[in-house]
């Protein structure tokens, strides 16, 4: 069972999150995300801002993890939390990939079983294909599809498909066979505070 210690989980309005998922570190989930069950997201670095209508699958994992020397900053008490991790709108995070990207666009898609590492930088309209593993220090120019094997690029031709039936359909059904974590921020609340 996920663990509530040391975590500030802020879920806006209009969000699903389940709550057999995993959230630790400071998170921030904005308007019509939907995070499954079984889903991780991990700030052990910093913050992570995920935008508006992403989508995190069962298995997927979303990490901002800790470098060698934040970790002995921590052991020796001068820890300061990295910059935030913002991560775009209209992601999805397709059942077990892994994602330590550096920095995350919008409309972005990391098929199953990819993994993408620290250090590198995802732009805009991007997919990552199933089974893609990206090591290397990289920026992905935007709308590139990255296949195969031997991790193959090219440019995508199609523009992006917005997710929205996806969305609808997961709004509708997942309570009915989830809990789900309360939302506890209301945009319009904290714009009137401002």
């Amino acid at each position: 069972m996920p663990s509530a210690d040391n975590n500030d989980v802020k879920i806006m309005n209009k969000s699903i999150v389940c709550e057999d998922s995993t959230l630790r570190g400071d998170i921030t989930i904005s308007q019509g995300c939907v995070i499954h069950p079984s889903a991780s997201i991990l700030a052990e670095a910093g913050p992570i801002i995920l935008g508006e209508n992403c989508i995190v699958e069962e298995y997927a994992t979303i990490a901002y993890r800790l470098s060698d020397e934040q970790k002995l900053q921590k052991e020796t008490g001068n820890f300061e939390p990295a910059p935030p991790l913002v991560i775009g709108s209209n992601n999805v995070f397709e059942v077990g990939c892994v994602v330590e990207a550096q920095k995350i666009g919008d409309k972005n898609v990391f098929e199953c079983k990819s993994y993408v590492g620290p250090e590198v930088v995802v732009t805009n309209g991007c997919v990552v294909g199933a089974a893609v593993s990206l090591k290397c220090k990289q920026v992905l120019p935007e709308s590139t599809v990255i296949y195969g094997r031997d991790c193959q690029q090219r440019e995508a031709i199609d523009k992006y498909a917005y997710q929205t039936l996806q969305i609808d359909f997961l709004r509708k059904v997942l309570p009915n066979y989830h809990h789900l974590r309360k939302p506890n921020q209301d945009p319009k609340k904290t714009r009137s505070v401002v």
